[in-house]
C-alpha cells in the first residue's frame, strides 16, 4: 500500500476512535480500507466491492451473453436470439467478457475458450471492400450483411470500428499473453478511407444506390471514436478537436452542442449519456486532458460536458419529478432504435430516429444509462434511478432495455450492449477506469518499426503529417 494510502486510512481510524465504539470502528475502517482498494482516492462514483445484489446482477447481465454465443462463430449476437452482430457490439462482448472474468463469473479456462474462437473470427472475417470490418455480420455464418441484413456489404462505421479498437487494446494490457494475437487483427486492416491524416473519421456506405464517404461522428461519440484509434497510434487530433463555443441551454443548464447543422448535414446531433459514460468508465475522462491545447480554457471538457449531461437529467427529476436516463437505444418494434435524448436537433428531451421522425412515446429510462451514472455519480438521485431499475431483467435472459417515461411499463428488448453496460459499470465499481495506460512493447510495435516491410494499410508510420 502506497505511503499516501497508509496515512489517509490512518486518518480514518483517528477520527472513527473519537466518535464511536470499537465495533462502529471496525465496520467504518473496513469499509473505508474496501474503498481505497477499489481506488476510491483516484476515480470519481461508487467505488467498492460488489455487493450480493450487486454479483447478482452481475450474474443476470452476464446470462445474455451465455445464451446469445453461436459456436459456429463465436460471436454473440446483437439481439436476443436474433442472429447479427455489429463491430461496435463485438466491442461490447470483449467488456463484457473481461468483466466477468475479473468479477468471478466465469474461470480462466471459459474465458481463454471465448476469447480465442472470437479472435479465430476476427482473424479471418471477411471486410467490407476488402479493407475494414463491415458494419454487421451473421453471427450463425459469419457473412457479411446489407443494411437490410441480407447477405452482401453495408460499408463500414469509423466509430463502430473504434468500440473495437478499444477493447482490442484494454484486453491486451489486461492480458499481455493475448497482445500478439490482438495486435494482429489491427495490422489486418486498412486505414486510408477510414481516418485522414488530420484524424477526421470517416464511414463507407450506401446512400440511395450510390456507395458514399462520409464524415462520421457527432460530439461525444466523435470524441469516443477518437480516442480508440489514437489508443492504435493514429493523430485523431480532428475527432476530438470541439469548438467549446456552441452551447444550448436545457432548464437553465449550458451544455455543449455539436455545431453541424442537422439540417445541412442530415445527421441528428443528439446529446446522449452513453458515450461520456464510457469515456468515464474506461478512461475516468483523463484522455481528453492530453489535448488540452485544443481547448485553451477548458482541459477539463470531457469531464465537465459529462457532469452537465449528468445535472440536466438529475434537475429534470427535482424540478418536474420525472426520472430520466437518456441515451440512443433498441425498440422490440418500429423503428426498433431510437435516439433518445436529452437534447437533439433544436428541441429538448427530443426522442427522435436516425431519420429525425419523432417519438416522445418510446423514451427510456434506459437500464444501460442508468447503470453508467450510478456508478460514476454516487448521489441521491442516482439512488433513486436504480431503485426504478433494479428489478428489470428476467434472470434466465439478461437486462430489459428500460422503463418507459410515459407509463413505468418495461420495455422488454434485451440487447448485449445494455448488458454489456451492466457489466462494465459494475467491474468499474470495483477498480475504477477500465483502461491501464500502461505502455507496453509489442508485436504491434516491432511491426510498425519495420518501415521497410510496413504494409501500405496508412498505418501511423505511413501517414503523412498533417499540414494544420
Amino acid at each position: 500500500m502506497s505511503r499516501k494510502r497508509t496515512s489517509y486510512l490512518a486518518c480514518l481510524v483517528i477520527l472513527s476512535l473519537t466518535v464511536a465504539s470499537c465495533g462502529v470502528v471496525v465496520r467504518q475502517v473496513n469499509h473505508a480500507y474496501q474503498k481505497i482498494e477499489a481506488g476510491s482516492l483516484r476515480y470519481q462514483g461508487r467505488l467498492a466491492p460488489l455487493t450480493a445484489k450487486e454479483q447478482l446482477w452481475a450474474k443476470t447481465a452476464w446470462r445474455y451473453f451465455v445464451n446469445n454465443t453461436n459456436n459456429s462463430t463465436g460471436l454473440v449476437n446483437s439481439i436476443d436470439r436474433y442472429p447479427v452482430a455489429s463491430v461496435w457490439h463485438m466491442g461490447d462482448y470483449l467488456a463484457a467478457l473481461m468483466a466477468a472474468h475479473q468479477l468471478s463469473l466465469i474461470d480462466k479456462i471459459e474465458f481463454d475458450q471465448r476469447l480465442s474462437q472470437f479472435l479465430e473470427f476476427v482473424a479471418k472475417m471477411p471486410l467490407a471492400q476488402g479493407k475494414l470490418p463491415n458494419k454487421n455480420y451473421n453471427t450463425k455464418t459469419g457473412a457479411m450483411l446489407d443494411a437490410a441484413n441480407k447477405d452482401g456489404e453495408a460499408g463500414w462505421s469509423a466509430t463502430d470500428i473504434s468500440r473495437l479498437m478499444v477493447w482490442l487494446k484494454i484486453i491486451g494490457e489486461h492480458y499481455p499473453e493475448y497482445q500478439e494475437y490482438l495486435d494482429k487483427v489491427i495490422l489486418r486492416w486498412q486505414y486510408c478511407e477510414v481516418i485522414d491524416d488530420c484524424g477526421q473519421l470517416y464511414r463507407y456506405g450506401k446512400t440511395g444506390a450510390a456507395w458514399q464517404k462520409q464524415q462520421d461522428g457527432r460530439l461525444g461519440y466523435e470524441e469516443y471514436a477518437g480516442t480508440g484509434f489514437s489508443l492504435w497510434g493514429f493523430n485523431a487530433n480532428q475527432a476530438r478537436k470541439m469548438k467549446l463555443d456552441h452551447r444550448i441551454s436545457v432548464d437553465n443548464l449550458q451544455l455543449l452542442l455539436d455545431e453541424r447543422d442537422p439540417r445541412v448535414t442530415n445527421t441528428a446531433n443528439p446529446i446522449l449519456t452513453t458515450p461520456y459514460v464510457l469515456l468515464g468508465l474506461e478512461f475516468g475522462w483523463q484522455e481528453g486532458q492530453k489535448y488540452s491545447r485544443y481547448w485553451p480554457n477548458n482541459g477539463d471538457f470531457l469531464k465537465q460536458q459529462a457532469d452537465m449531461v449528468y445535472r440536466v437529467q438529475e434537475q429534470r427529476w427535482f424540478k418536474d419529478k420525472i426520472y430520466t436516463a437518456r441515451t440512443d437505444h433498441y425498440l422490440a418494434v418500429a423503428p426498433y432504435r431510437l435516439l433518445d435524448s436529452v437534447y437533439a436537433n433544436g428541441l429538448p428531451w427530443n426522442t427522435i430516429s436516425d431519420s429525425d421522425n419523432r417519438y416522445p412515446q418510446y423514451a427510456l429510462v434506459a437500464t444501460s444509462a442508468v447503470f453508467g451514472l450510478w456508478v460514476l455519480w454516487d448521489t441521491p438521485y442516482t439512488d433513486q434511478l436504480m431503485k426504478v431499475t433494479e428489478a428489470l431483467f428476467d434472470k434466465d435472459r439478461g437486462w430489459y432495455e428500460g422503463r418507459y417515461e410515459t407509463s413505468g411499463a418495461y420495455e422488454r428488448l434485451i440487447s448485449s450492449h445494455t448488458n454489456a453496460m451492466v457489466l462494465e459499470s459494475l467491474l468499474y465499481k470495483t477498480r475504477g477506469k477500465l483502461y491501464l495506460g500502461k505502455q507496453r512493447i509489442g508485436y504491434f510495435n516491432v511491426k510498425l518499426d519495420k518501415v521497410y516491410e510496413l504494409p501500405q494499410h496508412c498505418l501511423p508510420p505511413e501517414r503523412a503529417v498533417c499540414p494544420n
